[in-house]
Order: C-alpha cells, then sequence, then structure tokens
C-alpha cells in the first residue's frame, strides 16, 4: 500500500482490500449462518475471478446463462436446479446433508438428489395399484415390493408414505409429454401396520436430461454427454422420522458408471428379476427402504436432521 492510501500496484496486481471491504459492509442484524456463507461465498467469488482473471465478457455471459435458466424455470421444469446438477453442485450438497457418521452400526437408506421433474400431490395409490397409464405395449412392466422399517430396531414403520415417480418408455417425464395424462407414472403409497408396500411401475430407461438450455449449453462447452441412467425416484416420509429424498438404478442400465448428474450411489443400484405368475408384470423389483429417527439422526451426527428443517 502507497503512503497516500491507494494500492501500490508493484506490490499488488488487484486490490487486496476490496474482497474483506465487500464482507464487512454486512450489518449487524444479518443472522451467524448468513453471515458465515456469504462470507465464504464472497471470497470464493472473488478469489476464482482474480485466479482466472475474469473478463467483462465472461462474467456478463455467466449473468446471461443464469438469467436465461431462471426464464425458463416453471412448475414444471427447474433449469436452475439442473444446471447444479451438471455441475455435481446437488449431490455433493446431499451427502454433506445426510451423511451418517462413520461409526454408526448400521445407516438408512442412501439419498440421492431430489432432481428438477418431482411434482406436488402426486396422486393417492392403494397398496397393490399401478402407477402406469397408457403404454400397454410399451415398457416392461414390474411389480416392485418390500418394507419400510426403522434403520436401527427393524421394526416395520407404519403410515410410511411413498412418493414415487420416473419417465416413460420414450425417456420423457408426463410434465414434458403431452400425449401422457397428467401426473401419469407417479403415486403416493402410504404403509400399513407391516411397514410393507408393493405396486406395479415400468422399469425405467436411460434418457437425457434436458439440453435445449443453459444446462445443455455447459454439457457442449465442456464437451459432455446429457444422459442419465435408469432410474427412479423417490421421497419417504413418516411421523418421527427423517424424510429420505433418493433414487434406485437399474444395474444393466447404461450409463450407470457416467451419470450427467454424479447421483449413482452402490447401495441404491438393484436388479430388475425376470417374474413369472403374474400377467400384470415381467419383471419384479424387491427392494427395502431404512428410515432414521430425528432422535437417533442427531445422535449419529445427520446434518439437518430437526423437524423445522425437514418440513
Amino acid at each position: 500500500m502507497a503512503s497516500n492510501g491507494a494500492v501500490d500496484s508493484k506490490t499488488h496486481k488487484f486490490n487486496p482490500h476490496f474482497t474483506q471491504a465487500v464482507i464487512n459492509a454486512t450489518g449487524p442484524k444479518a443472522s451467524p449462518r448468513v453471515r458465515q456463507l456469504t462470507t465464504s461465498l464472497i471470497r470464493h467469488l472473488h478469489d476464482f475471478a482474480r485466479e482466472n482473471e475474469l473478463t467483462v465478457d465472461e462474467w456478463m455471459a455467466g449473468v446471461e446463462l443464469m438469467n436465461e435458466a431462471g426464464r425458463m424455470s416453471d412448475d414444471r421444469r427447474n433449469e436452475g436446479q439442473l444446471v447444479c446438477d451438471i455441475f455435481g453442485l446437488e449431490s455433493l450438497v446431499d451427502e454433506i446433508t445426510y451423511k451418517l457418521a462413520s461409526d454408526a452400526a448400521d445407516e438408512p437408506t442412501a439419498t440421492a438428489i431430489l432432481g428438477p421433474f418431482w411434482r406436488k400431490e402426486a396422486p393417492l395409490k392403494s397398496m397393490g395399484d399401478t402407477i402406469v397409464s397408457g403404454f400397454d405395449d410399451k415398457g416392461d412392466r414390474t411389480w416392485m415390493h418390500g418394507t419400510v422399517t426403522d434403520f436401527l430396531t427393524g421394526k416395520p414403520i407404519e403410515g410410511a408414505v411413498l412418493d414415487v415417480w420416473h419417465t416413460a418408455p420414450n425417456g420423457l417425464y408426463e410434465q414434458q409429454d403431452p400425449d401422457q395424462p397428467d401426473m401419469n407414472l407417479r403415486g403416493r403409497f402410504t404403509t400399513g401396520k407391516d411397514g410393507k408396500y408393493n405396486f406395479y411401475c415400468l422399469r425405467p430407461v436411460p434418457y437425457p436430461i434436458p439440453y435445449d438450455g443453459p444446462a445443455g449449453k455447459i454439457l457442449q462447452a465442456l464437451d459432455r454427454h446429457p444422459y442419465r441412467p435408469a432410474h427412479i425416484h423417490f421421497i419417504l416420509t413418516a411421523p418421527g422420522y427423517k424424510p429420505i429424498i433418493t433414487q434406485i438404478f437399474d444395474r444393466n442400465s447404461k450409463y450407470i458408471e457416467d451419470d450427467a448428474v454424479f447421483a449413482v450411489k452402490d447401495s441404491l443400484i438393484v436388479d430388475f428379476k425376470p417374474f413369472q405368475g403374474d400377467p400384470k408384470a415381467d419383471f419384479e423389483l424387491p427392494y427395502d427402504f431404512k428410515l432414521a429417527t430425528f432422535e437417533d439422526a442427531k445422535k449419529h451426527s445427520v446434518a439437518g436432521t430437526t423437524e423445522e428443517s425437514a418440513a
């Protein structure tokens, strides 16, 4: 710093006090968590800009990408979330939020990203119902079944709600496809005292994430493909238990080792078994889900374990 308070260009290429001045602008009424997050974010953003000597044109290209993602987003498509997905950010945040301490005797079902195609208020179904409408001659019919249990005690959980959704044989979710009925391939099922569930669905197929927007531009710039392996989405909730957002993946699917959004975990890879004796199903898919109570989640160092945060 020169004696007159100006930055000495011989010592510093850029103003070494600028970032701290921006951080110091945060007022005293900001919450501790907001202060922590924004301070770290400002430092990382400013360091990124300086390290790469970001130009105005490059910065404006990034701003326009974010603006375009906002313009494309609605209740049927979340382009901003999709951009986060292809950078692996949602998968990383998912791991940080739900990871159990390594000394836990067992673990609940692993989590995975929500993705941009979940919809509220999927149809309530009875056990044994199908979520499939149409596609009579397309897709492999599958009978999925299992039990929802407490991950520590192994006891069945009554009143657990399984919210399930997946793509059609053409690789499209129903809100992307005008030829599908509203809420097709979606449903919510509630367990009884035995904790068991069962329903009919389709064996899913790999599909490309939408790449006609900012996420697609990024993938093309990075010379990456847009494909996801075949999977089924779930949200599981039960009174007193920490919700789980997850996906299960077909072991034989292409892209299982190269998911465009980095969501595959070993414990979520499943086997669709050929099934005979049921005219409604070509395959059987058994899978049990394990949930942790809010109390047990806290004991085993799961972040975000309060019922308020789960809401």
